[in-house]
């Protein structure tokens, strides 16, 4: 199985949550009209990158959306040679796989950009947020040589962008905390801080919540 940003996040946020979805498989029916300006702009992302015509499928945009996507679509990094679209990459953290699907995944020469589009809010601490660990990481062991590694936040609603620098100590930190991760992944231990912090929990699973 490979742990994907989402998993880790949920696992550190609650245990127990991270226990229904992902080994009792307990699934909650989700409002399936709330992400969909973010995938009406990821599709239409992928086409363009990929070389699809899209005239078609821009008129049918929204004014909002239209606005984020023309944004997005003038960016200098949609300019670049494109590695991949929605492209998976994964990689080997003490013997566990992590990875997940990638936005965009571009070249400049020697330079390589991991690009994330965010229609809603970019996270607070982005340097250290598993997405922007596991990915840099799966892309390092991907690409074994290489000048320079970005990962770039498209803040599509602020239009703004946030850019963190991959380097060997960045690296090892990563690596350090993602191994931490997966350990207590393995283990399923919940501290008792994790447990305080989710006494009063409202999330979707409260109802069925072992803690209530």
């Amino acid at each position: 199985m490979i742990i994907s940003p989402a998993m880790m996040k949920i696992f550190e946020e609650c245990p127990q949550k991270y226990k229904y979805i992902y080994i009792d498989k307990i699934n909650l029916p989700q409002n399936k009209y709330f992400y969909q300006k973010g995938k009406n702009i990821h599709a239409m992302a992928n086409y363009y990158l990929k070389g699809f015509n899209i005239d078609k499928l821009e008129v049918l945009l929204s004014k909002d959306e239209k606005s984020i996507w023309t944004y997005l679509k003038n960016c200098n990094y949609f300019k670049y040679d494109c590695i991949g679209s929605e492209y998976q990459l994964s990689c080997k953290v003490d013997n566990k796989w992590i990875g997940g699907r990638l936005d965009a995944f571009v070249k400049n020469k020697e330079d390589y950009y991991i690009l994330d589009y965010k229609t809603g809010s970019v996270p607070e601490n982005a340097e250290y947020d598993y997405q922007t660990m596991v990915y840099l990481l799966c892309a390092d062991a991907f690409l074994k040589k290489y000048h320079s590694l970005k990962f770039i936040y498209i803040d599509l609603k602020n239009k703004t962008e946030k850019i963190i620098n991959f380097d060997e100590q960045l690296k090892q930190e990563y690596t350090e905390k993602i191994k931490n991760i997966l350990s207590a992944i393995n283990l399923m231990k919940i501290s008792q801080n994790l447990l305080l912090k989710n006494n009063k929990c409202k999330c979707d699973y409260y109802c069925i919540c072992d803690k209530n």
